[in-house]
């Protein structure tokens, strides 16, 4: 029989009924501690009253105009991303992906307008910047490209962290370097800020945008509102979405002036991207997760659970080899398979989501309690109790 639902994903054998906080509790009433928050999007967790209202409330006025018309929250929450950032102007989206594309296109024009066209891209092996065919040339994996040539021209991959490799691969055509400040689903590979300060001057150098994929590492993540910010530096062009909607589909493409200045009018559109609906809770998220305060809790909340995780570590080198990351953006690099350990939570009735590299990430709501770290540690204890139980036989 065919399945009614395209078979992309190999789902667990799990169902919510609903969430609060940092718990979700399955069909039978079971509670789960989600360490996984939707693959980094419910950046306040489960049902915050705070988004709820921003959400019912809106939908009780207007839902949809389209970019036909001027649009009251999505001006305000451009504006709150200006004022708490690099940018100069915003685009919303509906999503990731479609903010990769416009950065894609944003810095092709850039260069067809200087009248010098240069649709080079440099990009990073074991990137993910998202589906589309755009997207998926871009990050250059056989397991994504694998079936859908011909790709989008004008991409090259260099090793992840080589910067000697970064700067032999630029040439004439070259006009832009994008990257992850850190691969999420490349197994929680971080660049260290030193590398970041240098990219950025390898860009500075020979004139090319620098693009930054903060889609995952974004929006407080880290403990900074952006990743980039620990390193001091300032890209041209930011892809930002998952946490910026709580849990509401929305992206957005942050950009200074001189980048986004080819973008005029009939150069880029979305039927959807920033509708009030999206906006008004969007700007709900923005508002908390941009507080100095929030970083700050999200920074020792990290360093609270990496301690768990590296206590984790210590007590089974068998089976993990080091905690990567920063902030509430954390990895567990396996000495065994990382499905092997996410099944195992589910029976220990903890979350997490498998990565490339042999990692298990770990992502939870940048508002989980002391509490819930502390709960997460005994969790994967009994996930690794559960582990080596199943490789025992018993």
């Amino acid at each position: 029989m065919i399945p009614t639902i395209l078979p992309t994903y190999n789902r667990a054998p799990l169902s919510f009924t609903h969430g609060q906080g940092s718990w979700l509790f399955d069909e039978g009433g079971e509670r789960y501690l989600d360490l996984a928050a939707g693959i980094a999007v419910n950046a306040l967790g489960h049902a915050d009253p705070r988004l709820v209202s921003a959400l019912t409330e809106q939908a009780g006025r207007l839902w949809h105009v389209s970019n036909l018309y001027r649009i009251p929250q999505q001006q305000e929450l451009a504006d709150l991303l200006c004022q708490t950032s690099f940018a100069d102007t915003v685009f919303f989206t509906n999503s990731g992906t479609e903010a990769a594309e416009l950065a894609i296109k944003m810095a092709r024009r850039y260069w067809f307008e200087k009248g010098d066209p240069r649709p080079g891209i440099i990009t990073f092996q074991g990137a993910f910047h998202g589906r589309s065919t755009g997207a998926i040339a871009a990050a250059g994996s056989e397991k994504m490209t694998q079936g859908f040539g011909p790709l989008m021209p004008g991409f090259l991959q260099v090793p992840f962290g080589d910067l000697d490799a970064l700067r032999a691969a630029i040439g004439p055509d070259t006009g832009a370097v994008m990257v992850e400040p850190i691969q999420g689903e490349g197994g929680i590979r971080a660049l260290a800020d030193e590398d970041m300060a240098t990219i950025r001057a390898i860009c500075d150098e020979f004139g090319l945008l620098l693009i930054l994929d903060e889609v995952q590492c974004g929006m407080g993540r880290t403990g900074r509102l952006f990743a980039h910010e620990w390193a001091g530096i300032v890209p041209d062009i930011v892809m930002v979405a998952k946490g910026i909607g709580g849990g509401f589909p929305l992206g957005a493409v942050l950009a200074r002036e001189n980048a986004a200045a080819a973008m005029t009018a009939g150069s880029h559109g979305s039927t959807y991207g920033g509708n009030p609906l999206a906006c008004a809770v969007g700007l709900a998220v923005s508002r908390i997760v941009s507080e100095p305060e929030f970083l700050q809790d999200v920074a020792r909340k990290g360093a609270a659970l990496r301690a768990e995780l590296q206590a984790l570590v210590d007590a089974n080198p068998d089976l993990f080899e080091e905690v990567r990351g920063r902030g509430l953006m954390l990895g567990l690099k396996c000495r065994v398979a990382p499905a092997n350990l996410v099944q195992a939570g589910y029976r220990a009735r903890v979350l997490t989501v498998p990565a490339a590299d042999n990692v298990v990430r770990v992502l939870p709501p940048l508002n989980i309690t002391d509490a819930e770290i502390s709960e997460a540690g005994q969790r994967l204890r009994r996930a690794v109790e559960v582990l080596r139980a199943d490789a025992a036989g018993n």
